[in-house]
């Protein structure tokens, strides 16, 4: 009982090899020369651009349809509003109209996305891709 009790020196944790140095930006293209980790980061952001883009033109299509489908509705009325098993057509494009139209537009994009992948896939492994 005698025995002092020393507190253990600290360490200090520091992150990876600072030697090493930033990475370069590609800014979207391969750059002659360049690592694969490089080409990989570019089919990467490739890949998220093309997402992105797919995501915003399903988006703006969509608003487009749905705006149609509103105005049919809006006009429906105007029209006398013809009645469907006695139920005002108005209606139930309103109710059951843009269901299917979700669910179309849903589809799409699931496709298109995983095509997408698809393409990264090939061009990041063309071994497994092919």
């Amino acid at each position: 009982m005698s025995e002092e009790r020393r507190p253990m020196p600290r360490v200090r944790v520091t992150a990876s090899d600072a030697r090493r140095g930033p990475r370069a930006a590609t800014r979207g293209f391969a750059l002659p020369g360049q690592t694969p980790d490089d080409a990989e980061t570019v089919f990467s952001r490739g890949l998220v651009r093309t997402q992105l883009r797919l995501a915003l033109g399903c988006v703006a299509a969509f608003l487009a349809v749905a705006a149609t489908l509103a105005g049919v509705v809006f006009a429906l009325p105007v029209l006398g509003d013809p009645v469907v098993f006695g139920v005002p057509a108005s209606w139930l494009l309103h109710a059951y109209g843009f269901y299917p139209l979700i669910l179309v537009f849903a589809l799409v994009y699931v496709r298109a996305a995983a095509r997408n992948e698809r393409r990264y896939r090939a061009l990041a492994d063309p071994e497994e891709g092919a």
